[in-house]
């Protein structure tokens, strides 16, 4: 199962309020905190200047009229509706065409592991690369939702047919919670948000590994991290920082429609909103198998 979040080996966007994007160091040649990344010269990036953006009264964000090639907030519902499809696409073809009853259960899991090693592969192959690649982010949909797929139906099998469901309700009341909050400026993404997130989230991921090495070669639930009341903590844990990595997303889309992004990174943009909605739907279907396996 892969469990970590790729906003690790995400790229975004620069900005004036004092975030610095999605790096984690500034690479050579690239633009310093504040610039515009797309400001490469008006021969060679045709968003690069705008004699007419004013900046926004509300946010302070510069306001540049859409362009034909920029990216827009369409681009981006569009493109995550295409891999967020493809994704449930594959969870329901997976579901019904690999059952995990007592004579296909081994199968159906090797599928299941192999796909989610693809998956890993295909998101670390487009987190390299300079531009997006819609094959690459379209096929690790898929082979995501093959996964999600056989271990969704497992879980409904083995511990309760609601489980599923109260999986995806909750993964959804996260995404409009977390939208909500941004468009409301509750949460603020600032450079010490970023800082607090990443280094939360390492940690999460270090004990989680110090757990699997302990389940692998001590037996059992190796720590107890995932299950009992520490695995509902820790579910809960994950949960909050799949809705931090939203934040995170939404100031990607943000910065990249005000600076007046090419169309193919909503591509991106969509890349990192689904596989931050399927961190956050392991979560759930953590917690919520384990609240039911305490019934």
């Amino acid at each position: 199962m892969r469990s970590s979040n790729p906003v690790f080996s995400r790229r975004g966007f620069s900005r004036d309020n004092g975030y610095a994007g999605f790096n984690a160091a500034p690479q050579a040649g690239a633009p310093a905190a504040g610039a515009n990344p797309y400001a490469q010269g008006a021969a060679a990036n045709p968003y690069a200047t705008n004699p007419y953006a004013q900046p926004d009264a509300q946010h302070g964000a510069p306001q540049a009229p859409v362009r034909s090639g920029a990216m827009t907030i369409d681009d981006v519902v569009t493109r995550t509706a295409i891999t967020l499809g493809t994704v449930v696409l594959g969870a329901a073809l997976a579901w019904a065409l690999l059952p995990v009853d007592e004579a296909n259960i081994g199968k159906s899991y090797g599928i299941a592991i192999g796909a989610a090693l693809v998956a890993f592969v295909l998101s670390l192959v487009q987190s390299f690369k300079r531009r997006p690649v819609p094959a690459l982010i379209v096929s690790y949909a898929a082979f995501e939702g093959v996964f999600l797929g056989v271990i969704s139906s497992a879980v409904s099998t083995y511990i309760g047919p609601g489980v599923v469901m109260q999986a995806v309700m909750g993964t959804m009341c996260v995404f409009a919670g977390v939208l909500l909050a941004y468009k409301m400026r509750w949460i603020r993404v600032t450079r010490r948000f970023y800082g607090f997130v990443m280094a939360a989230a390492v940690g999460f991921m270090l004990l989680m590994v110090v757990n699997l090495l302990f389940a692998v070669f001590g037996g059992g639930d190796g720590l107890g991290f995932r299950s009992g009341g520490l695995g509902i903590l820790f579910g809960v844990i994950g949960i909050i920082l799949g809705a931090c990595f939203l934040a995170l997303d939404f100031k990607q889309v943000e910065d990249g429609i005000a600076y007046g992004a090419p169309r193919e990174e909503s591509w991106l943009a969509a890349f990192g909103l689904t596989m931050t909605l399927v961190w956050i739907y392991l979560e759930m279907l953590r917690l919520f198998a384990i609240l039911s396996g305490d019934d």
